[in-house]
């Protein structure tokens, strides 16, 4: 037997390494997101009864997580370089399992706050995963690859939200219990990575030094084009995510204390998601036909006018209407923006 024939048996299928990254995404995606369309009753739940610190507070505790990847993330790239993509991927999915598991015992907003900011710390699993299957997917189909694990990423950014409002209900409001369920989908990921997937042995370079956050930022300088596109970047997730502290607390005054509010509260964040499912192939197709730049500004456009009738929405199912309106401009407004 060839040399040539025994590295090929040695090497991952990439198809297997792909399926199987694909569900390990949607299980991180639903834990991620499961908690969304409660945190800020929860918030409440721990003592905080002013609507105005319950919206501040979220804002806080819900942020603490992104500010702490973005700070901990050239750590953890150069990690990655030393000691291998799969390791980064069990790292990352074994920490959030634990710190959500953490969550659901914090008896404080402040415990709240810490825990998140930790689990931010210890997170990167979304470029620690792309890495992983890309250091083992043919260049050729690299492009069908990323676009799967892209899509099992909405999915499951979809299912989150309903499968946390829903079990909120069914256990009346404990959200302790439902962050000890979504753990479950941290360790089904983490045991799946561990067990299934194989990484390409390839001799590792020392890595360079990796600049800090602030340095990143710097080099942003020396590309024009980049600089533009991570303003509008920016402004897009600031303008999705600044929303979503306050839209469970919006969506109490809209419905009253009715016994299913975390439910559709879920069913919200899940109707921007399924839009975006629904749209983004159109508007993808769409952009090779008129190009980028028209169809991100259609979608900047679209976007803004729909976050219009959520702030006048009558009754909840107007709001919601709207935020699936929403989601068929957002999803490919923020796609839009790669160069």
């Amino acid at each position: 037997m060839s040399g040539q024939q025994v590295e090929s048996r040695a090497r991952p299928s990439w198809k297997m390494t792909l399926w199987i990254m694909a569900g390990v995404q949607f299980c991180m995606s639903i834990a991620f997101s499961s908690s969304n369309p409660f945190m800020a009753l929860y918030v409440e739940q721990l003592g905080v009864h002013n609507l105005r610190h319950v919206d501040m507070l979220t804002g806080i505790i819900q942020g603490m997580t992104p500010l702490m990847a973005a700070i901990m993330s050239p750590f953890w790239g150069a990690m990655s370089d030393r000691r291998g993509r799969k390791m980064m991927v069990l790292r990352s999915t074994i920490a959030i399992a634990i710190f959500t598991g953490i969550l659901g015992l914090a008896q404080s907003t402040w415990q709240l706050m810490i825990i998140r900011a930790l689990q931010g710390s210890f997170s990167g699993f979304s470029a620690a995963s792309i890495a992983l299957v890309a250091s083992v997917i043919p260049q050729d189909r690299l492009g069908f690859s990323l676009g799967w694990m892209q899509t099992s990423s909405m999915v499951g950014t979809l299912v989150g939200p309903l499968l946390g409002g829903v079990a909120a209900d069914y256990f009346h409001n404990n959200y302790h219990m439902v962050f000890f369920l979504t753990t479950i989908f941290a360790f089904i990921a983490f045991i799946i990575t561990l067990l299934w997937i194989k990484e390409p042995q390839v001799q590792r370079a020392v890595a360079n030094r990796k600049p800090s956050l602030i340095g990143q930022f710097k080099s942003i300088k020396q590309f024009k084009t980049v600089q533009s596109m991570f303003v509008v970047l920016f402004l897009t997730q600031f303008t999705v995510m600044s929303v979503q502290p306050v839209l469970s607390v919006f969506m109490k005054e809209l419905a009253g204390n009715v016994g299913y509010l975390n439910t559709v509260a879920g069913f919200a964040f899940a109707a921007t998601g399924l839009a975006d499912l629904i749209a983004s192939p159109f508007l993808g197709k769409r952009s090779d036909k008129i190009g980028y730049r028209r169809v991100l500004t259609i979608c900047m456009t679209g976007a803004g006018l729909f976050y219009l009738p959520q702030a006048l929405a009558p009754n909840i199912w107007v709001f919601v209407a709207s935020r699936f309106g929403l989601g068929m401009f957002i999803g490919e407004f923020c796609l839009r923006q790669t160069p």
